[in-house]
């Protein structure tokens, strides 16, 4: 983990301002392919760790009409496509219009760009461990973070981020939440994590340490990273091959995991019934 990715803050303020008085379009809100890897680490009782490469997109939702131009279909087949059904409601309804109905009701004043960073579909399919809403205001500050989690049983839950007074996310705080929601069957549904996150134009990290309140330190760390670049076709159809079958294994992975963990004898948890409320914060 390069940590240094936190200390470029200033690279959160770069933005795109129209001359006639429209909102401030943040560079970290323009459309990006994020080239990078998904890491893991677990501590105890048996230690485990991954490093995948990987690669996400960056999607202004206000502009998804221009994914067909950009070489992504949208809501269509294709070799690399983006659904809407595969997010928010999931029933394909508009994204943004849910997006910004829930911070409505959450009470977060997020006026500007929001922007989706998640996995698309290759060939027909995928699967999103993790997705982040990340929720400008109209001056491009960070208002908010909506993170999505998606277990492999056919469930989803949302961490809201935000803080209470009001006030900016800055890259490299750390941004607490409870957990409610079963991921893993190797993790008890307790504890808390601790999100942080780099909102730079050409880099973006998410990190995220499980506590488990059995010791002082996490026990997982993961985190996503990428470096941007074009969101063009030509660079879209190469991803089929330098990525091919990337979102099957996605899931296969996850399963090989599993399968680490189970040799190793770490302790199984029996699924619980989802949380009530879909977000949580």
């Amino acid at each position: 983990m390069n940590t240094t990715l936190f200390a470029d803050i200033g690279a959160t303020r770069t933005a795109r301002r129209s001359s006639d008085g429209a909102p401030t379009v943040p560079a970290a809100a323009e459309f990006a392919l994020l080239h990078g890897d998904v890491m893991h680490r677990r501590r105890r009782p048996a230690a485990n760790a991954f490093n995948y490469p990987a690669f996400s997109l960056r999607l202004p939702l206000s502009r998804l009409a221009e994914l067909p131009t950009r070489g992504i279909a949208h809501n269509a087949r294709g070799a690399v496509s983006f659904h809407d059904r595969d997010h928010g409601a999931r029933d394909g309804s508009p994204l943004e219009a849910w997006i910004r109905a829930l911070l409505a009701a959450e009470g977060i004043e997020a006026d500007g760009e929001i922007v989706l960073h998640a996995f698309p579909r290759m060939l027909g399919y995928v699967f999103n461990p993790v997705s982040f809403w990340v929720c400008h205001d109209v001056n491009g500050a960070v208002r908010a973070v909506l993170c999505e989690v998606c277990n492999t049983f056919g469930e989803c839950h949302n961490y809201l981020l935000a803080h209470p007074d009001g006030r900016a996310l800055t890259s490299g705080e750390t941004l607490p939440a409870c957990k409610v929601f079963h991921v893993s069957p190797f993790c008890d549904v307790k504890g808390r994590y601790a999100f942080r996150f780099h909102f730079g134009a050409d880099r973006w990290l998410a990190r995220i340490d499980y506590f488990d309140d059995d010791g002082p330190l996490p026990l997982l760390e993961t985190s996503v990273s990428g470096r941007a670049a074009p969101v063009e076709p030509a660079a879209v159809r190469s991803l089929v091959w330098r990525y091919r079958l990337f979102t099957f294994g996605v899931v296969a992975r996850i399963h090989w995991q599993a399968l680490r963990l189970f040799v190793k004898r770490v302790p199984f948890f029996a699924k619980p019934a989802p949380p009530p409320q879909r977000t949580t914060r």
